[in-house]
């Protein structure tokens, strides 16, 4: 279970793949934001100026993944 509203997925891996392939949109297809992830692929990140805003905010952890949980770990957690 989720307690106090953080996700499952790694803020590390988000953080590499908005710095690597920011400008696909891969890191939003990551999260499960499909709509937004096609958005930025059309149109290269918003020109970069949308991928830097997302790479600021999950480098600072206010990122939040599409059940609006945010991205706090830096790794994901293992098998319960």
């Amino acid at each position: 279970m989720n307690a106090g509203g953080i996700s499952s997925k790694s803020r590390l891996v988000a953080l590499l793949f908005c710095l690597f392939l920011g400008a696909l949109g891969v890191h939003r297809f990551y999260v499960g934001k499909v709509g937004t992830g096609i958005l930025q692929l059309l149109t290269l990140g918003g020109i970069g100026i949308w991928v830097l805003i997302d790479l600021i905010m999950i480098a600072a952890g206010s990122f939040r993944d599409k059940q609006g949980l945010r991205l706090f770990r830096w790794i994901e957690p293992g098998p319960v």
